[in-house]
C-alpha cells in the first residue's frame, strides 16, 4: 500500500492499513520526535489525561500488578507508577508491553530516570497475543493504542483474557467533541493543521500524522466502543469524556 499523504488521505471506503509491519514500522520512525510532539500538539493536555485515568481508575492494595499495553515510550506506565507511589503503593509492578522496540527503548530510559527503584517491567509484546497468563492484573490499560491494534475485538479480547476477575480494563482514546464550534475547530485543527505541523517536526515515510486523524474517525466512539468491550465479556461498562471533549476513557470490570 503506498502511503497516505494529505493531499490523498485513504477514501473512507477503502479499509486503513493497521499491518503490523506498517504500524510498527510506522512507529518506530517517528519515535525520536514521538514526546515533543505528543505534548506540543495536545498543548500538554495528553499528560493531564493520562493522569485523570489514574484518578478514575481505583487501585487495589494488594500488591497486584498493573499491565500498559500499546505503551509507546511510557507515559501512561510512568502515569501508574506516579499513583501508586502517592498512594503509598511502592510494591505493585507496572508492567509496558508494546510490540515497537525504538518506542520500548524510550520508555526505558523514561522510567529508570523518572523511578529507578520501582517495580516496573518493559516487553516487547503484541497487543492481540499477549505473553502473560490468564487473569493476571488488576489493570488493564490502553491509552491513544487501541486503534492502531490490526483487530480491535482481538485487542479487547486479550486485554480482557489477562485481567483478573474483578479488574477493570481502561481505554483512554479520542472522540469527536459534541459541543458547537468545538467540533468545527477539532475538526478543522486534527484534520488540516496537525497533520502538516506533525510530518514537518517528525518526517516518515507512511505520513503518521495523517494516519492519526483518519484512524480517530474510523475508529468507535463512545456508547459503540462500550459495545465492544461488553461483547469480549466485560460488565458494568462507563464512558466519561474529558476536558476539552476530544478524549473519552472507557472503563469496563471483568
Amino acid at each position: 500500500m503506498n502511503p497516505t499523504t494529505t493531499d490523498n488521505p485513504t477514501p473512507a471506503d477503502q479499509p486503513l492499513d493497521k499491518s503490523r509491519g506498517r504500524i510498527r514500522d510506522m512507529f518506530g520512525q517517528i519515535a525520536p520526535r514521538y514526546d515533543f510532539l505528543n505534548h506540543f500538539l495536545s498543548c500538554g493536555f495528553d499528560l493531564w489525561w493520562r493522569r485523570r485515568v489514574t484518578k478514575m481508575v481505583p487501585i487495589a492494595n494488594d500488591g497486584s500488578p498493573i499491565l500498559d499495553v500499546c505503551a509507546g515510550t511510557g507515559d501512561q506506565a510512568l502515569a501508574w507508577l506516579a499513583a501508586c507511589r502517592r498512594a503509598g503503593l511502592t510494591d505493585t509492578p507496572v508492567v509496558a508491553a508494546d510490540f515497537c522496540r525504538p518506542m520500548l527503548r524510550a520508555a526505558v530510559r523514561k522510567i529508570a530516570a523518572r523511578f529507578p527503584d520501582a517495580q516496573t517491567k518493559v516487553v516487547e509484546a503484541d497487543t492481540m497475543s499477549l505473553p502473560f497468563p490468564d487473569d493476571r492484573f488488576q489493570i488493564v490499560s490502553v491509552a491513544f493504542g487501541l486503534r492502531n491494534v490490526a483487530n480491535t475485538d482481538e485487542g479487547l479480547a486479550e486485554m480482557t483474557r489477562v485481567c483478573r476477575p474483578g479488574g477493570h480494563v481502561a481505554v483512554l482514546e479520542f472522540c469527536d467533541p459534541r459541543m458547537p464550534g468545538l467540533k468545527q475547530l477539532y475538526r478543522w485543527y486534527f484534520h488540516k493543521v496537525l497533520p502538516k505541523i506533525g510530518q514537518w517536526i517528525a518526517r516518515n515515510r507512511y505520513d503518521a500524522y495523517e494516519y492519526l486523524p483518519d484512524s480517530v474517525a474510523r475508529f468507535p466512539q463512545r456508547a459503540a466502543l462500550e459495545e465492544r468491550m461488553q461483547g469480549v465479556g466485560l460488565k458494568d461498562t462507563w464512558h466519561r469524556t474529558m476536558i476539552p471533549g476530544i478524549v473519552a476513557l472507557h472503563v469496563g470490570r471483568k
